[in-house]
């Protein structure tokens, strides 16, 4: 640990015991091997602090922060102070990578003189213990303005802090700290990448995402639909300050409509897990509303999420009065 290590993994950890040993397990089991691990203990409940615990008595690259419940962003923020690797890595403790996951991504960087590097990914059901790649139609090496469209299509290079490896030099350069709020890589990815020259990118899948009944999308509320809407706003918001809202304006708006088709769904499945439809034409409208705002002329810099309005409420809430959308 008194040398400085190439890559600096964080992980946020809360009540994960069920997978996280499987995920430390992966890191420690990889062909890479100038890396330290920073994992944060987010005030679990469960057993995962002991397996922190266990894990970092055993590995002299393992470091374990422990602090009150604060949230995701504020786990990633505690650890990015610590970080002391040349190369930033992310990943979700109830995930796993494979053994080659942190050498391929530090190769593309290395060969290619790129900033970040990116890679394809498996969604694993973990009820039917069932893999699915994601149809990841990338690779290749790419400039700044040719990453940042295909991040703001968010379909190939999509906005997951964690297949990635960034330098860290990017972050301290866009000054990045994760907002308290859901959807949080969507809303300052951008900003990353906006610091970066080159992007390097490979098809192969190396990270398993998990899908079970806790992850973030397996249920859904107002708050996350709204954090969704402000992710959007916030990258406006960012591509204004940088004067290149113009530059992307039609790729800004492939992103609105995506937001706009998931928060759908995501609505049509959060009024049937209320069993109630009250409300939900509402919501349909404040949700077209809200993504016309965020795509049009009389949009407003939001720089913190809450200076933007909420749109959408729970199923059953009281009606908004239309000039309550937007103060």
């Amino acid at each position: 640990m008194e040398k400085t290590p190439k890559i600096s993994v964080i992980i946020p950890v809360y009540n994960v015991e069920k997978y996280l040993g499987k995920c430390l397990s992966s890191l420690m089991e990889q062909t890479f091997r100038d890396f330290e691990v920073i994992a944060v203990n987010d005030g679990s409940t469960d057993g995962s602090l002991e397996i922190l615990r266990r894990f970092e008595a055993e590995y002299s690259n393992l470091v374990v922060l422990d602090q009150k419940n604060g949230g995701v962003s504020s786990a990633r923020n505690k650890a990015m102070e610590q970080a002391r690797g040349e190369y930033l890595c992310f990943v979700d403790s109830d995930d796993f990578v494979a053994p080659s996951y942190l050498q391929r991504l530090y190769e593309l960087c290395t060969e290619n003189q790129a900033d970040i590097a990116c890679c394809s990914y498996y969604f694993r059901f973990v009820e039917w213990d069932f893999l699915i790649q994601y149809p990841f139609r990338c690779k290749g090496v790419y400039t700044r303005k040719q990453a940042i469209k295909r991040l703001l299509h968010d379909c190939s290079l999509q906005s997951l802090l964690w297949n990635k490896i960034y330098k860290r030099s990017l972050f301290v350069e866009s000054g990045v700290q994760f907002p308290k709020m859901c959807f949080e890589d969507l809303a300052v990815l951008n900003r990353v990448f906006a610091c970066a020259d080159r992007v390097a990118i490979t098809n192969e899948p190396l990270y398993y995402y998990n899908k079970h009944k806790a992850s973030t999308l397996a249920t859904m509320n107002a708050k996350k639909v709204n954090d969704f809407l402000r992710s959007i706003a916030m990258v406006r918001t960012s591509l204004e300050e940088s004067g290149e809202f113009k530059t992307y304006r039609r790729s800004y708006w492939f992103l609105a409509q995506k937001t706009f088709t998931c928060c759908r769904s995501y609505l049509y499945r959060m009024h049937r897990e209320h069993k109630t439809t009250k409300g939900l034409l509402r919501n349909l409208k404040a949700l077209a509303k809200g993504i016309e705002y965020c795509a049009g002329d009389s949009f407003r810099p939001v720089h913190y999420s809450h200076e933007f309005p909420d749109f959408v409420r729970e199923p059953g809430s009281p009606e908004l009065l239309e000039e309550d959308y937007i103060r």
